[in-house]
């Protein structure tokens, strides 16, 4: 008997399938899931949105941010004062009193000598008008003026143009549209009022924080080494990020100090050279108002060019004190502060303008004035903490 056509015994290794060794045991072989397209996880939408509502707080929190971020700043500031007359045995609660009163009177004769200043140049108002004319018609080497050519000018641009006529049938009965209430002097000096007042009662806040602030001593500071947990290390470590904080603040304020009153210094012995009147008032005034970075320069630059032309009646001597202003600023303002702040911070020019950009367009003039030393705190966080390192690095120089 021959052996069966048509049935072969099936073969294994003919088959498409590969042969896998784990399932020579007879059990089923696992198969790899098929690989399809992964989605990225969520967590940077997550925190893109937690950042953009962060910004929208601050923002929607100002009023109640700034006072705040400004009392602290400045009881950091003040803090070493008030330790040294606690040394010499005056109680802590008064020498707070009277650094916080200082600084109440500080702020007083300041505001006093630019309103003294603002006041003078209000009262030659009336004659600012004629000096400018003056000063025109001198450029214009007996020719008319330009004030005189554009007056012309209009004037035979008004005569060309058609006029209507509402008794002829063409014209239309349509009255013509009020015209617009010129400059409303009670309005201006009603928002005038509630802008003093609203300064005023967050200046009052700032004054409290700080002596609060100043009272308390290294109550908070305790009180947060004791939240850090029980574990030692930990201790340490906030004590060190506490320590560096107060540190870098009082280093940049300082050096904010140092560099205005040089910046009033050297204002004044240019104003005094060139022989504008009041000399040390605008000189404070310079020096006040660059705390607001590049705003406060240009502000300067301008009262004291217009001091000087109504002084002198020359818009050759107006140029010429405002580029004093504008180098002075660009010299000790610009490169000094800025090469300072880097150098005490730790931080690279441009985090530092970028940082100077965010905070105006958050919270305005008082933004470009703390954010440094927030970022400058950011910074000091960020150093101690494993996460933020990238941040610290970014932020470093």
């Amino acid at each position: 008997m021959g052996p069966t056509r048509g049935l072969t015994p099936p073969d294994v290794s003919t088959h498409d399938t590969p042969h896998d060794p784990l399932a020579e045991d007879g059990s089923h072989p696992v198969l790899p899931a098929s690989a399809g397209p992964s989605l990225p996880p969520p967590i940077w939408a997550i925190r893109i949105i937690a950042i953009l509502a962060l910004v929208y707080s601050l923002h929607w929190a100002a009023d109640f941010i700034i006072p705040l971020l400004f009392g602290i700043l400045l009881s950091y500031t003040l803090s070493p004062i008030v330790n040294g007359l606690e040394r010499i045995r005056v109680p802590r609660v008064i020498g707070a009193g009277i650094v916080t009163l200082a600084l109440l009177g500080s702020a007083v004769v300041l505001a006093n000598t630019l309103y003294k200043e603002a006041n003078s140049m209000l009262d030659e108002l009336p004659v600012a008008t004629w000096k400018i004319r003056s000063g025109l018609a001198r450029l214009d080497d007996g020719e008319a003026s330009i004030y005189e050519k554009l007056y012309t000018a209009a004037e035979s641009l008004k005569q060309a143009l058609p006029t209507v006529d509402p008794a002829k049938p063409g014209s239309s009965d349509t009255p013509a549209p009020p015209a617009p209430p010129a400059f409303d002097l009670s309005e201006w000096l009603l928002a005038g009022s509630m802008t003093a007042a609203a300064f005023v009662a967050q200046f009052t806040v700032v004054l409290f924080i700080v002596f609060f602030g100043l009272a308390s001593g290294n109550t908070f500071k305790r009180k947060l080494v004791k939240l850090t947990g029980p574990s030692l290390s930990q201790k340490k470590i906030t004590v060190q990020i506490l320590d560096n904080i107060n540190a870098s603040i009082q280093k940049y304020m300082f050096m904010l100090l140092l560099t205005n009153v040089l910046l009033g210094l050297a204002s004044w012995a240019a104003f005094f050279a060139v022989g504008l009147d009041n000399p040390g008032a605008w000189a404070i005034a310079a020096g006040v108002l660059h705390l607001i970075p590049y705003f406060g320069t240009l502000i300067t630059a301008l009262g004291t060019g217009a001091a000087g032309f109504l002084q002198f009646e020359s818009f050759t001597m107006m140029a010429v004190i405002i580029t004093i202003n504008l180098a002075i600023a660009s010299v000790i303002g610009t490169l000094v502060a800025t090469w300072m702040t880097g150098r005490i911070a730790k931080m690279n020019a441009m985090a530092v303008f970028v940082a100077l950009l965010f905070g105006g367009w958050l919270w305005g003039v008082a933004g470009m004035l703390i954010c440094v030393p927030v970022v400058v705190v950011i910074k000091v966080v960020a150093e101690h903490i494993e996460d933020m390192q990238p941040l610290a690095e970014l932020l470093g120089e």
